[in-house]
């Protein structure tokens, strides 16, 4: 059966007749709110026939019976799937390879931070006047910039222990076991 052997007109008519009648029994009951949205509703068959828009939607379902026929019996077509397939498979393996590389690298930033923060505590230096040399971009030699203040770190008072103050050698012999522990 092609488009041009059937009647449009007359079917999109009555559609929309029986739409706008039904839309007004609907509307006595409901309110006129409800009678003017199953009036525009009604409206969609002959507009969609004045436009056009039947004869478009037809050669598109055409086209897809055509192309799923001519598709269950193609062994090309099926080949056709399994290289779309492959491609995907693709995309997905290699999706996720940029994103384990940017948080390594985010983890060796951190590591280097940590390490310049401990190489600063031993120095005397405060933590946040010290940044790693793998954050601070290389510039000429005449625009170095200024070197950073050393301040001394501030004196924390002892945790007392049992009743005796843990002296300050013996706290930083821990911390550096530990990160010496850690490879930091």
């Amino acid at each position: 059966m092609s488009y041009s052997s059937i009647f449009w007109l007359p079917i999109c008519a009555v559609l929309t007749g029986i739409g706008l009648v039904a839309s007004y029994y609907a509307g006595q009951r409901r309110g006129y709110r409800a009678m003017a949205r199953g009036a525009a509703w009604s409206l969609i068959p002959i507009a969609a026939y004045l436009t056009g828009s039947i004869e478009m939607f037809w050669k598109i379902g055409d086209a897809i019976g055509n192309f799923a026929a001519a598709f269950v019996f193609s062994p090309v077509r099926w080949a056709g799937i399994g290289v779309a397939a492959g491609a995907v498979a693709l995309f997905l393996a290699t999706g996720g390879r940029d994103r384990r590389k940017a948080s390594r690298l985010k983890a060796a930033e951190r590591a280097g931070k940590k390490k310049a923060a401990g190489a600063a505590q031993q120095q005397g230096l405060a933590p946040s006047d010290v940044t790693p040399a793998s954050a601070t971009p290389a510039l000429p030699p005449a625009r170095q910039p200024e070197p950073a203040r050393t301040v001394p770190a501030k004196t924390v008072p002892a945790k007392r222990s049992g009743g005796k103050a843990a002296r300050p050698d013996d706290e930083m012999k821990d911390i550096e076991e530990i990160l010496r522990n850690r490879g930091i």
